[in-house]
């Protein structure tokens, strides 16, 4: 389906304009209302499992995450025994979710950080958070977000892709995708903002087959067929 292509001009260091302000607030009160129970989809207990989880989660469904987890969890239950690891057998548990040399190479990684730092603790501020191996803003937002109670937004693939189609930014780099919605959305609603806009991507705004004809939150859409609406207002 093709979709029209977006013109308004953004940057973390501009005003917003306040109409796009509004329609941002617009798109999130007609999420809550489509997914009043949008919330973290990595099951979890504590902010380390979310952690790992999370990091288990790039290039891989939270679902297929949920299948492995118990297991891991069961037999690395918290960083110090995650830290000495057998290496051979952390990959084989986590194979299932693709990347599994890379990423127990960061599971190990992080886990020593944890340990020799942290006193074994995940630490509940970003700056402390992304000098982990293998945790950048994006895991370290979730970890804040849902662990902590520290709004933050989480620019995954669906948080990027809908921004862009919204006319929300024209960015790429998540870091400024970040920043723009941060103008946009008010900070007590930065975290479920995150979990209503992924909820949606997954759900009804698909990378390759969105269901434009039956969205919710068509009419606020500047790239929805017949849309009325410009991305810039």
């Amino acid at each position: 389906m093709s979709r029209t292509p977006l013109t308004v001009a953004s940057s973390a260091q501009e005003t917003p304009p306040v109409a796009l302000v509004r329609r941002a607030r617009a798109v999130n009160r007609a999420l809550a209302e489509v997914y009043p129970d949008a919330h973290c989809e990595l099951d979890h207990r504590d902010a380390f499992e979310l952690l790992v989880a999370t990091v288990l989660s790039a290039q891989c469904t939270d679902v297929r995450v949920n299948q492995v987890t118990p297991a891991l969890f069961a037999r690395y239950p918290d960083a110090a025994s995650l830290a000495s690891a057998d290496r051979v057998e952390l990959e084989e548990l986590i194979r299932p979710t693709g990347f599994y040399r890379a990423k127990a190479e960061s599971l190990l990684g992080l886990s020593r950080d944890l340990v020799e730092r942290f006193g074994g603790e995940v630490p509940g501020r970003q700056r402390d958070l992304v000098t982990l191996r293998g945790v950048g803003r994006k895991t370290a937002n979730v970890v804040l977000g849902n662990a902590f109670d520290v709004p933050g937004i989480t620019v995954d693939t669906h948080m990027g892709r809908l921004a862009r189609r919204l006319g929300l930014t024209v960015n790429e780099d998540p870091v400024v995708v970040e920043r723009d919605l941060m103008a946009l959305i008010e900070r007590r609603e930065w975290t479920l903002w995150s979990h209503r806009v992924i909820f949606h991507g997954r759900r009804r705004c698909m990378a390759r087959k969105p269901d434009c004809g039956n969205c919710e939150i068509a009419a606020l859409c500047p790239t929805a067929p017949g849309a009325k609406v410009r991305p810039s207002a």
